[in-house]
């Protein structure tokens, strides 16, 4: 089933005001509703090969693979969707390839990415990340984190040693638990749940959320409800504004139509409930 129409989809990226090369990279997909966005770490550009090799690697996998899928069958065993189990494989080969790359080429040796990925299908989405690149949602005029970072500080933060105020000026708050191509396996977090029309969805690396308070996130969006151009272009433009130490990228998604799988179950009671 197409997504065409049934989505609005616009991402942008940035050097910054600091760095003199960009290691973010960015790609979605309109027609099967996928984003992917990921935030690469490495000397000598291996940050910038990282990212692009999990970007190129999850739009390939899950573009090649999803036409062959059922859209409302779950798989048994996980309870996940089977569309949560695509993602899941993709990320898991950009792991597999960012690291066999690694070794194979020592000046990329030790370069990896954080990554984000949603996927769209049958008025829900899953959402897979490994890192501390970020999904928001933005439902009701209100804006929630839909991920949980990997990293030091979030794991400060959770034993009670920092409070989130107090990690936004941490020296350590870049340092994540987790990234793409550092290990030969990584752990990737998976969440699946109902999209509605209207949401806005926001994919971020942390150029953004170091920069910016997630207040400011919130104000960018809702006044650029209608344009997710513009909404990017403020979202880059306040990073920047507020120090752009980092590259900044930005990729919102919207549903502006409801787009149920045909027979799906899960649409059947979606629609009696909702």
């Amino acid at each position: 089933m197409s997504l065409k129409g049934k989505l609005l989809l616009h991402g942008k990226t940035d050097v910054g005001s600091v760095r003199d090369h960009n290691e973010d990279a960015i790609g979605c997909e309109e027609s099967i509703g996928l984003a992917v966005l990921a935030d690469g770490m490495g000397g000598h550009r291996g940050g910038e090969m990282a990212s692009a090799i999990t970007v190129s690697t999850v739009l390939d996998t899950v573009s090649e693979k999803l036409k062959k899928l059922k859209t409302g069958d779950t798989d048994e065993e996980t309870g996940y969707s089977v569309e949560s189990l695509l993602i899941h494989e993709a990320v898991t080969l950009a792991n597999k390839n960012v690291h066999d790359s690694s070794e194979a080429n020592s000046q990329y040796r030790g370069m990896g990415t954080t990554v984000v990925v949603t996927l769209f299908y049958d008025n829900r989405f899953t959402v897979a990340h490994v890192g501390d690149s970020r999904l928001y949602r933005l439902r009701d005029m209100e804006l929630e984190q839909v991920t949980r970072d990997h990293s030091l500080m979030q794991e400060l933060i959770d034993r009670g040693f920092y409070t989130p105020e107090q990690a936004r000026n941490s020296l350590n708050k870049n340092l994540v638990t987790r990234a793409i191509g550092i290990d030969a396996s990584v752990v990737i977090d998976i969440q699946e749940d109902i999209a509605m029309v209207d949401d806005i969805y926001l994919l971020c690396s942390d150029g953004v959320t170091d920069m910016i308070e997630d207040h400011l996130i919130k104000t960018a969006m809702l006044d650029n409800y209608d344009d997710l151009e513009k909404a990017a272009t403020e979202i880059i433009r306040l990073a920047n504004e507020h120090g752009g130490k980092d590259n900044i990228s930005a990729l919102l998604i919207k549903p502006i139509k409801s787009f149920p799988a045909k027979n799906s179950l899960f649409s059947r009671f979606f629609d009696i409930f909702s």
